[in-house]
């Protein structure tokens, strides 16, 4: 096995190019910029329009390369689920969207193995939180009303 070199970089998902950022890193190192691109895309297209962190790993020998994706940021998925280009310029003031609890807890689980929420409940809340800050309801209420709703067990239900 040769040399490992790490290539990092925030990609548009389902968008990544040969151009900066990644082939200025990977041209260098004599692989096929193409290939890696493509299997890129090929991972990130779900996240479509959305920026993903991508870690490309490249056997310097055998010119061997092993692509990993992570998960957007959860203003990223918030925005995509409630179908909104941004969160709210007055979060506190203007709702921008209002968000199914469902669609909460399926951003919490692609977030929590990345998270430091321990739970499903503690990753939800972080969800939650992101929310208060973009401005975006959830089951039509305030998110700061639907925290304590959480706290005080009225959604436990659909939390395990």
């Amino acid at each position: 096995m040769g040399e490992k070199k790490v290539i990092s970089a925030l990609v548009s998902g389902g968008e990544a190019t040969a151009g900066p950022p990644l082939g200025p890193a990977l041209g260098p190192l004599g692989v096929n910029v193409l290939a890696i691109v493509n299997e890129i895309n090929k991972a990130t297209a779900d996240f479509k329009g959305m920026r993903v962190p991508v870690k490309v790993e490249v056997d310097q020998e055998t010119k061997q390369f092993t692509v990993n994706v992570g998960t957007p940021t959860t203003s990223a998925l918030i925005a995509k689920e409630s179908g909104i280009a941004k969160g709210s310029a007055k979060p506190n003031l203007e709702f921008v969207a209002d968000l199914p609890f469902d669609k909460v807890v399926g951003i919490a689980r692609s977030k929590v193995s990345g998270s430091y929420a321990k739970t499903l409940r503690s990753a939800v809340k972080e969800v939650v939180g992101s929310c208060v800050s973009m401005g975006v309801k959830v089951e039509g209420t305030d998110p700061r009303e639907f925290m304590k709703q959480i706290e005080g067990g009225k959604w436990d239900a659909k939390l395990t």
